[in-house]
């Protein structure tokens, strides 16, 4: 099978691998679609730290990858043939790691499900996979996946209804932040971006878009507000958005770091009253509800997804080069040749 597999900083490439074999708790997937994602894929095609750290080359790429079961092992209970599961990707293979493993034609999802009844241990970190309904289609499900994720931090911030929101990153978790802060009922969502993903910015849920690069653009942003934002959420994880959004915050706010630029070196001065959260997330808690927000109509995959321009796994350089030039959100990468 084909993969993409980071070989060195600034080098991913298609290679042929072998194909991974699947045990009792699992069952084989032809991965259909994945998404690229402009934090987590980036860094770890250009080995920024932390990433370089916990990941030696070479691995596989790809953490937003939907796949369709064809066939599974002896004990698997929960999971059969045609379902489409998200978050599915190749374990390591023949000294090649993985960086999630979602880039390749074939993955491995388990029945975590069936592990748990069994008293099985390795269950806990598989919770990712969810089955989509069989009405939502692979591209779409690669949006859960962001939408889960964001939700959930989002969530455990304390975002709330009434509250003022400042999302600092107009990337597509800046947006998703945006469309969930809004779907939770925020009184205003204030994003901060680059001047082209204004219109996705609003679209999204965003009551007011700032252009980062205006002279301007925070004397805006803390005008917009009267007493400063409940809660701040720099996307980007740089040390001077950090700043700028904490000096946005009231005080008592909350500021949640959730980008990675600048990871390990981030220092937040004591300026004021106000909560660093310092907690992940858990995409799986926020599944079911990320699917009642897309039931609703809360949730356009159109804002993020292009599917006009998809591109094929051997051409996934020129998926992360539209990225890098900003001509798409999300790149949709068709990885196997079943038609979903």
């Amino acid at each position: 099978m084909k993969a993409a597999i980071v070989e060195a900083a600034g080098k991913l490439a298609v290679r042929e691998v072998p194909e991974p074999v699947f045990g009792d708790y699992e069952a084989r997937c032809e991965l259909l679609y994945g998404a690229v994602c402009s934090g987590t894929d980036t860094h770890l095609v250009q080995g920024h730290p932390p990433f370089c750290h916990w990941l030696k080359a070479p691995f596989i790429l790809g953490h937003e990858s939907v796949g369709e079961v064809v066939a599974v092992g002896g004990k698997v209970r929960y999971l059969k043939p045609g379902d489409r599961v998200t978050r599915v990707g190749t374990p390591p293979l023949d000294g090649i790691g993985i960086g999630w493993g979602g880039f390749a034609e074939v993955g491995v999802a388990t029945d975590w499900r069936a592990m748990q009844e069994d008293g099985v241990d390795g269950w806990a970190g598989m919770t990712v996979q969810q089955i989509l309904p069989p009405d939502i289609d692979a591209a779409t499900g690669t949006m859960f996946i962001t939408w889960r994720e964001t939700l959930s931090y989002t969530l455990r911030l304390g975002v709330r209804e009434r509250c003022n929101v400042l999302i600092v990153g107009s990337g597509g978790n800046g947006l998703a932040f945006a469309s969930n802060a809004r779907n939770l009922g925020a009184a205003t969502v204030t994003l901060v971006g680059t001047a082209t993903r204004a219109e996705a910015a609003i679209a999204a849920g965003a009551t007011m878009f700032a252009d980062y690069r205006a002279p301007d653009c925070w004397d805006k942003v803390r005008a917009a507000v009267s007493g400063g934002y409940d809660v701040a959420i720099d996307v980007l994880g740089s040390q001077a958005t950090a700043l700028a959004a904490l000096a946005s915050l009231r005080s008592g706010g909350t500021i949640g770091v959730y980008g990675m630029d600048d990871a390990g070196a981030i220092r937040l001065p004591a300026m004021q009253s106000y909560t660093c959260y310092a907690g992940g997330y858990d995409e799986a808690e926020a599944h079911d509800r990320v699917l009642s927000f897309y039931r609703a109509g809360k949730l356009n995959p159109a804002i993020w997804l292009d599917r006009r321009q998809v591109f094929s796994l051997d051409n996934i350089n020129d998926a992360f080069a539209a990225l890098r030039q900003k001509h798409l959100i999300k790149p949709l990468v068709k990885l196997s040749g079943l038609d979903h």
